[in-house]
C-alpha cells in the first residue's frame, strides 16, 4: 500500500543560542501536523513528506542523537529507503547544520534548499519561488524567537504561491529542553490546525493565543502591587466571585483563565495579566 502524498512546504530549523529546534509546515493534506514535523532539545528536527515515510522522523533523530550530521542522516534515511524517489526530507542537525533531499519521482515542482540552520523543501508547489521565500526570510528573521520566525515562513512561501493544490492544514512544533508547561515539558510550542480554509493564518490566531496564556514576560518588566494596585486587583477579582485573601483569590481566577503560568505570588504581577483582569 502506497504512502499519502504529503504535498506540502516545511522548514526544519534551529536557534542554537535559544536551545531550540523546530518544523514548520502546511499543505493539502489533512492533518499534516501529524506526518511531517519531529524534533528533540539538543538532537535535531526532521521534517518527512512527499510519498512520506514516516519513520524518517524517529529514525532521523535517533541517527542524529548518535551524533550523524544532517547530511548523513539523509544519506542514511534515503540510502535504505527502496522507495526514496518518491520522498522528500529536510534534516537539521545539533550544531545548525541543514540538509535537504527530493527524491526524482517527486510531483513538480518539487526541491529545497539548506543552510546555517535550516532545511527547506516542498513538493507539488507552484514553483521554486516558494522554497525560497521560506529560506530568505529565515534568514532575513535572525534575533526573533524561533517560533515567530517560522510562522513568518510559511506566511511568506504561501503569498509567494504555496501548494499549487491549494490549502487544508498547518502545524508548528518548537522544542527546548524543560520549555514547556510547568517547565515539565520539552513541547516548547506544539500546534496544529488539521482543516481550515486559511490555515496558515489559523495557526499564526492560535500562536497568539498560546503566547498569551503561556509566554513569559521578563520579570524586571513585572509591575509592583503596592497598595493602590493590591487594593484594585482584590477589587475586580471580588465583582467576578473570587473573595478572600488575594494570593488565593488570583491563583483561583488565573487557574480558571489559563493564566497560571504568568503568576507567581501577589508582589508583583506579569502586565499581561494585569490587562486581562482589567478587560473582565
Amino acid at each position: 500500500m502506497a504512502s499519502p502524498i504529503v504535498a506540502t512546504y516545511s522548514i526544519a530549523a534551529c536557534d542554537l543560542e535559544a536551545g531550540q529546534w523546530g518544523v514548520a509546515t502546511q499543505s493539502k493534506f489533512l492533518a499534516v501536523g501529524s506526518v511531517v514535523p519531529w524534533a528533540v532539545p539538543g538532537v535535531g528536527a526532521v521534517a518527512t513528506q512527499a510519498y512520506a515515510n514516516p519513520r524518517y522522523g524517529p529514525e532521523g533523530l535517533q541517527l542524529l542523537a548518535d551524533g550523524l550530521s544532517a547530511a548523513e542522516v539523509v544519506a542514511r534515511l534515503t540510502d535504505a529507503d527502496a522507495g526514496r524517489a518518491d520522498r522528500q526530507v529536510g534534516v537539521v542537525d545539533a550544531q545548525g547544520g541543514g540538509a535537504t533531499y527530493t527524491g526524482s519521482d517527486c510531483m513538480e515542482w518539487a526541491g529545497g534548499l539548506a543552510g546555517p540552520g535550516f532545511a527547506v523543501q516542498g513538493n507539488i508547489l507552484v514553483g521554486e519561488e516558494t522554497v525560497a521565500a521560506l529560506a530568505t526570510t529565515f534568514t532575513a528573521t535572525h534575533g526573533r524567537p524561533l517560533a515567530e520566525r517560522l510562522l513568518e515562513c510559511l506566511a511568506a512561501a504561501q503569498a509567494a504561491g504555496g501548494d499549487r493544490r491549494g490549502q487544508q492544514s498547518a502545524a508548528l512544533l518548537v522544542v527546548e529542553k524543560d520549555g514547556g508547561y510547568a517547565g515539565l515539558s520539552d513541547s516548547l510550542v506544539d500546534l496544529r490546525v488539521d482543516d481550515h480554509a486559511q490555515p496558515v493564518a489559523e495557526l499564526a490566531r492560535l500562536y497568539e493565543m498560546h503566547s498569551l496564556l503561556f509566554g513569559k514576560t521578563p520579570r524586571d518588566r513585572w509591575i509592583d502591587v503596592d497598595d493602590e494596585l493590591r487594593a484594585e486587583l482584590t477589587d475586580r477579582l471580588g465583582r467576578l466571585g473570587y473573595d478572600g485573601e488575594l494570593d488565593r483569590a488570583l491563583g483561583e481566577w488565573s487557574g480558571t483563565e489559563n493564566l497560571e503560568e504568568r503568576v507567581d505570588g501577589v508582589d508583583k504581577i506579569d502586565p499581561v495579566v494585569l490587562e486581562e483582569l482589567r478587560r473582565q
